[in-house]
């Protein structure tokens, strides 16, 4: 009754986010006009507004768009986060140990600099690719440097390798802006993360991959949970350990990487939102990851809230609010891992 009662709460938290975000920005939108237009859209609710056709383009076509990609992006990344989690057993891993964060940043900075005006549109592609293309260097490499012994010695191995895989491609990245001056504040902007200009046609395009992921993923909660117990009690109950953690390795870089390609490069999301979902809700993953996504996609939406408010008209980058919101909460996160059970 406990976890029901978080997980309705985190379903209004998410709701109520993503109502804020709506009315708050440079257009000033009637609220209850707002909320009538919203509820208008919902399936055999007919409701009548007074919103302006210039307002209702604000609130459809821009305000909108970026409030449901905000959601999508945080779920994904604190599901990914918390699944990643669950595999290695550690509540301080994410995308970004296993080369998916690095991977992206590489493929955004090489559609950038070498696709001339076709690289904008490249960018979202690019990183995706680049984000599996990461993480999937990390799984040879691992499976190249792994020694025979238990399977938890292998994730093991796969995180370092992830980790060696970021610094490597990230180097490359670096080399590349070393060559390519005027693109840097391009570069910059996306690897800080940002949803303004997103479109409707973007988020449709990112969530099939998204769907698949999450359900993937969502599907392996109880797995997730058998595996705390040890490789050799999974197996007793009918679970292949190996064959499990690279399902849930690969839904949630395909996650990752859908987020990545809407929004850039995010951090802490991953790490900060299924700890915090896991204090609430214990350590059970079937409660940990629906908590996470729905937690994850209302902080998203705020955070980005703000950075397209507290400078106004200026925009802070996303990236920017949630490693100073991220920053304090990881230091939290270090100083209550000892007691946290995985």
């Amino acid at each position: 009754m406990r976890k029901a009662g978080v997980l309705g709460a985190a379903v209004v938290f998410l709701i109520a986010a993503m109502l804020v975000s709506a009315l708050v920005g440079a257009a000033d939108l009637n609220p209850l006009a707002t909320a009538a237009a919203l509820l208008d859209k919902i399936p055999f609710v007919r409701l009548p507004t007074s919103l302006s056709a210039v307002d209702q383009a604000v609130l459809f076509q821009i305000r909108m768009p970026r409030i449901v990609a905000g959601a999508l992006v945080g779920g994904l990344l604190s599901v990914a986060g918390a699944g990643y989690q669950g595999v290695f057993r550690n509540p301080l891993v994410d995308s970004g140990m296993l080369g998916a964060s690095s991977g992206a940043g590489l493929g955004a900075t090489i559609a950038i600099v070498y696709l001339g005006g076709t690289g904008l549109a490249a960018v979202p592609v690019a990183a995706f690719a680049g984000s599996i293309a990461g993480v999937a260097l990390a799984a040879l490499a691992g499976a190249a440097s792994a020694t025979r012994g238990p399977v938890s010695s292998g994730a093991a191995t796969l995180l370092l390798a992830g980790v060696a895989v970021g610094l490597f491609l990230t180097a490359v990245q670096t080399f590349i802006l070393q060559r390519s001056n005027q693109v840097l504040q391009q570069v910059y902007a996306w690897l800080l993360g940002s949803l303004s200009g997103v479109s409707w046609q973007q988020v449709i395009s990112v969530l099939p991959y998204a769907a698949v992921a999450l359900v993937v993923i969502l599907l392996h909660g109880r797995h997730l949970d058998v595996l705390t117990v040890g490789d050799e009690e999974a197996r007793t109950l009918g679970i292949n350990p190996t064959l499990v953690r690279g399902i849930v390795i690969a839904a949630c870089t395909l996650a990752a990487a859908s987020a990545v390609a809407l929004s850039g490069l995010i951090g802490f999301v991953g790490i900060i939102v299924p700890h915090v979902a896991r204090r609430l809700a214990g350590p059970g993953y079937r409660s940990v990851l629906p908590l996470s996504l729905f937690m994850g996609a209302g902080f998203l939406v705020l955070a980005d809230t703000l950075a397209r408010t507290v400078l106004a008209p200026a925009e802070l980058p996303i990236g920017v609010v949630t490693a100073l919101v991220g920053s304090p909460a990881f230091i939290w996160v270090l100083k209550g891992t000892r007691s946290v059970r995985l």
